[in-house]
């Protein structure tokens, strides 16, 4: 049996939330029973939010390691400060 639970938030909270349930492909009330039902068992809670690198930055960054895996855009060996300043310079 379902019943209804009336919860005051701030409003930018809950449209933050929503935001975030909808990219995990979730309905809000999916994310706040995990957490009661979480809470009922172990009788704690946890926050926490796993950090996501954006798309774009992630590609870039899969790009950079295959190009040096491949030796695609390193820079050669220095032996002074000079040298390698010199070669930026270029």
């Amino acid at each position: 049996m379902k019943t209804v639970l009336n919860v005051k938030t701030d409003k930018d909270v809950k449209e933050q939330a929503q935001a975030l349930a909808k990219h995990l492909g979730v309905p809000l009330s999916t994310v706040v029973n995990a957490y009661l039902k979480e809470f009922v068992h172990t009788g704690e809670f946890t926050l926490r939010r796993e950090p996501q690198l954006k798309p774009a930055v992630s590609k870039r960054i899969e790009k950079a390691v295959n190009e040096s895996k491949q030796g695609k855009g390193l820079s050669p060996a220095f032996t002074s400060v000079e040298e390698a300043m010199a070669w930026l310079d270029k």
